[in-house]
């Protein structure tokens, strides 16, 4: 007796990838309209697979290019332009051959594709290193300067050394390790996207703790970004101890 469309579609449903070619195969004669369409939407699903993993593969090009070097590892920053909290640099070594899916620039995902995807590379990772630049000290030394301070303090973390930086547009100061720039590097190598991905995850945690402690300017939603109503609280209650003092004269 033939399974009712209700039955298979709880098939396809807990089926996982790997299982779909042989469903297709199996029910791809049936003409009833809904085992049609539950078809169709598998043989999508598989199609759009495949087109993430060449993206993956094109990601991965001065992953491949450097494949003599043993450990790869990609920089990234984060938080180079709020008028609050601090600089947050990442740097991640993935494994050979790396095949995280979805991997991109953060800013090209959603929050929570982010935190996702923060997880996974956590746990495939050789090694992560984030380091921070505070408020005060990026007033200190400027942006730029504090920016590298923090991309230094996120490989001298890593608990090992790499064999190359990839990093995202910039040369580093005062690093020995052999460095590539990558102009939008965060969405032409797998190593920096993730290093984007593992910084900005960090760096918006920090920002919704600060949210709790000053919840009159908005951090949880702008993170420290100059949002409208970020700037109203800004001239309405004055600096937090987290803003930059050096960003925000215009608006006091």
């Amino acid at each position: 007796m033939a399974k009712s469309i209700s039955e298979i579609r709880t098939i396809f449903q807990a089926a996982t990838t790997n299982e779909l070619p042989s469903l297709i195969a199996e029910y791809e004669e049936d003409e009833r309209s809904g085992v049609c369409t539950l078809v169709t939407r598998a043989k999508k699903q598989l199609d759009a697979l495949e087109k993430e993993k060449e993206r993956i593969y094109k990601l991965s090009e001065y992953e491949r290019k450097y494949a003599d070097c043993a450990l790869i590892c990609g920089i990234d920053e984060v938080g180079r332009g709020p008028l609050a909290g601090p600089v947050v640099a990442g740097a991640v070594i993935l494994p050979k051959d790396c095949q995280i899916l979805y991997i991109n620039d953060s800013k090209k995902l959603s929050a929570e594709k982010r935190e996702e995807l923060d997880r996974v590379i956590r746990s495939e990772a050789v090694a992560i290193g984030i380091g921070e630049a505070s408020p005060a000290r990026i007033d200190e030394i400027n942006i730029l300067n504090a920016t590298y301070e923090a991309m230094r303090q996120a490989i001298k973390v890593l608990g090992v050394t790499p064999d190359i930086l990839l990093n995202d547009a910039v040369t580093i100061p005062e690093v020995s390790i052999r460095q590539v720039p990558i102009i939008k590097g965060d969405a032409k190598s797998i190593s920096i996207g993730a290093a984007s991905i593992v910084a900005k995850v960090y760096r918006d945690r920090l920002m919704v703790e600060y949210d709790a402690q000053y919840p009159e300017y908005g951090f949880a939603s702008n993170k420290g970004y100059g949002a409208a109503a970020h700037i109203e609280a800004l001239k309405t209650y004055g600096p937090t101890p987290i803003h930059r003092r050096s960003f925000i004269g215009n608006f006091l």
